[in-house]
């Protein structure tokens, strides 16, 4: 039985959680842990406390974020074209990666790490996407040799690349536009 936190750890925790999405936001996922429990007013300790990694702290952070990716793959089931559902769930999940420098790479990685704080996360996301992927396939609108893990290797790179691009080019749109058209069924 887990205890109800005290209301001052209750501030700090969320002044840590608040803190920590403006470092991620500004500065990227390698952010000073320091500086984010400097600009939250505790002591380092304290947000190791709470957070005892750095994945421990973005997981915090993302567990919602990407409950949501999650529920939005069970929404798009019934889109009527399965292709553009997925790419619609693509652009959306880039648009939230990208939201913190640096992510993409962390997500990537926890994808394939049993050990990471992320990892039970992402498997969530990557389940109710993977039924995107399946109904994409069974349309004979994806073509049928694509799995889940190249789509999410593919929505990754073009997250990667966006964060990277200068002015915005190319576009978001237009790198899913590339990547769609070569996962298209002919």
């Amino acid at each position: 039985m887990t205890r109800a936190m005290r209301s001052d750890a209750r501030r700090n925790y969320e002044r840590l959680l608040e803190e920590a999405k403006r470092a991620f936001r500004e500065r990227g996922v390698d952010a000073s842990l320091e500086e984010i429990a400097r600009r939250a007013g505790v002591g380092i300790g304290t947000l190791y406390r709470h957070f005892p990694t750095r994945e421990a702290l973005l997981e915090t952070l993302l567990r919602e974020r990407f409950a949501d990716r999650a529920a939005a793959a069970e929404e798009l089931l019934d889109h009527p074209s399965p292709l553009d559902a997925l790419k619609d769930w693509s652009k959306a999940m880039v648009e939230a990666t990208v939201s913190y420098r640096g992510l993409t790479g962390t997500v990537a990685d926890a994808m394939n790490d049993p050990s990471s704080d992320l990892h039970a996360a992402c498997h969530a996301m990557r389940s109710a996407v993977a039924r995107l992927v399946d109904r994409a396939r069974a349309a004979g609108e994806l073509r049928g040799d694509v799995t889940v893990t190249e789509v999410l290797l593919m929505v990754h790179s073009a997250a990667w690349a966006s964060e990277r691009a200068p002015d915005g080019e190319p576009s978001l749109d237009r790198l899913l536009d590339l990547v769609f058209t070569g996962l298209r069924a002919r």
